[in-house]
């Protein structure tokens, strides 16, 4: 390699090392609230999305109360895809400095990105049950979210068989993570590209143009304030565990390298 490639090589590496840290901010703000605001930030958000939802929000004229649970469907789908970019910011983070701390990261935001995928899944059939006539339909956008559910549970499936100090484990993981990100504007796009039971996009029709009433939107946004603050949330205390997990496996690696050198010497 050149001299002048090797600084455009460093440059560019840190420039997506950059990039990474900064879509990592929220959640490192987030994780130094993780024992003081956020706890009663997100159990206020919580309580005002179920009031809304099941008292403020009007009763939809065609598919009666069962629509009630789009306040909870939409929000955890959009929580679950906010997980999952964490994971790929964290596993670009990982794959440029070698960092377990980012692998410990994209790992905790992939178990709950998992978590609010499956609650995707199980509310979109309770309200498709009484609606289609079935809790499951092979219907392009139920099937692309089952695929990104399978997605991650096959990269946290991977991580728990390898160790968690396994750095080139951990960068294999990480470009799977990476790839498997592709799904979500699959999933998106699905309901242009091919016919589907699921809706089409009912929130906005364009951009500024929103498609559902005022009532209705505003317990949405409540309901999108709530889960998105129990997600960053989660996600802060399940890196902690993660990342405890780290420091107790180089603990006893220390452990046992000094037994080993004190058994030597004696």
């Amino acid at each position: 390699m050149s001299a002048q490639a090797q600084p455009a090589d460093t440059a560019s590496r840190g420039a997506a090392t950059r990039l990474a840290l900064f879509a990592l901010r929220p959640v490192i703000a987030v994780y130094g609230m993780r024992w003081t605001l956020l706890p009663p930030l997100t159990g206020a958000a919580m309580l005002a999305m179920l009031v809304g939802a099941v008292i403020v929000a009007p009763r939809e004229a065609i598919e009666g109360e069962v629509q009630r649970i789009f306040y909870i469907h939409v929000p955890s789908a959009i929580a679950a895809y906010l997980c999952f970019f964490v994971v790929v910011a964290a596993s670009i983070a990982l794959l440029r400095t070698r960092n377990l701390r980012f692998d410990a990261v994209a790992r905790a935001a992939a178990g709950v990105g998992v978590l609010f995928t499956a609650l995707t899944l199980a509310t979109g059939a309770i309200w498709g049950k009484p609606i289609w006539g079935t809790w499951w339909a092979w219907d392009a956008r139920l099937t692309s979210t089952l695929v990104l559910l399978l997605i991650y549970s096959g990269y946290l499936l991977a991580r728990s068989l390898s160790d968690r100090g396994d750095v080139q484990a951990a960068r294999y993981a990480a470009v799977f993570a990476i790839i498997g990100f592709v799904d979500i504007p699959i999933i998106n796009l699905s309901v242009r590209w091919w016919r589907t039971l699921h809706p089409d996009p009912i929130v906005t029709r364009g951009l500024g143009d929103m498609a559902l009433p005022n009532s209705m939107l505003v317990v949405l946004m409540l309901g999108m304030a709530a889960i998105t603050l129990l997600a960053l949330w989660l996600m802060a205390l399940r890196s902690e565990v993660e990342q405890m997990g780290v420091r107790g496996d180089d603990l006893r690696s220390e452990i046992d390298r000094r037994e080993a050198q004190r058994s030597g010497a004696a």
